[in-house]
């Protein structure tokens, strides 16, 4: 992945210098997510008629009524992650594949769906060409999770459910954290840690992703 990154020329990269200062500015903390952050090629998510906006802090389209996540979403979801330290991981909306990227680069394996076949597979071709391996990818409906998988002791999701899937729920493991966005009109940012059978739940923020539509598959 180092050879992609080198290649990219130093315009992008003191642009992802100035992305990963205002992330800062905005209150990200972790260190290691904003390594990653400056890192990790945004443009390359997008097509080339937008790539010239990769590194602005605001969400972009990727088609199919989708988005590219603004980074700081990104960047906060991860470092609540992270925070917990959790080694399997679910990704649940792989879109452009971008945050399946940053994710890569903090833990030591990412299962991750899509229900959109045409963006999993520009997201897998991204993917390869930074030479990541540690993903593993499947086209199916997000809120049914991964269970075949499971248990994670890491679950994010990157679309709003109106509130959290109990099948997701299932499939978390004691100890494990949860961070999803959650709402209809109004949306916010929870974190879930289940603690044996019952589930500890904080709100955090608001948020504004698309919505989580279960058992469609496309």
């Amino acid at each position: 992945m180092s050879k992609v990154i080198e290649g990219i020329g130093m315009t992008s990269r003191r642009t992802r210098m100035r992305l990963v200062s205002r992330l800062q500015e905005a209150g990200i903390e972790s260190a290691r997510v904003l390594e990653v952050i400056g890192q990790v090629p945004r443009h390359i998510f997008l097509d080339e008629a937008l790539s010239h906006r990769a590194y602005e802090d605001t969400s972009l389209p990727i088609g199919h009524g989708q988005t590219l996540s603004q980074p700081y979403i990104v960047a906060r979801m991860t470092e609540l992650l992270l925070a917990h330290e959790p080694e399997h991981v679910l990704e649940l909306g792989t879109g452009s594949g971008y945050q399946t990227a940053v994710l890569s680069r903090l833990f030591p394996k990412i299962y991750s769906v899509e229900r959109i076949r045409p963006l999993q597979e520009r997201a897998r071709e991204r993917l390869r060409k930074l030479d990541i391996r540690n993903v593993m990818l499947k086209h199916a409906d997000g809120g049914m999770g991964w269970p075949d998988r499971g248990p994670f002791d890491g679950i994010i999701v990157t679309a709003a459910p109106s509130d959290v899937p109990g099948e997701l729920l299932d499939q978390l493991a004691d100890g494990g954290v949860l961070i999803a966005p959650v709402g209809e009109e109004k949306q916010v940012l929870v974190e879930v840690i289940r603690r044996g059978d019952s589930f500890e739940r904080r709100e955090l923020e608001p948020v504004n992703f698309v919505p989580l539509l279960a058992g469609v598959i496309r």
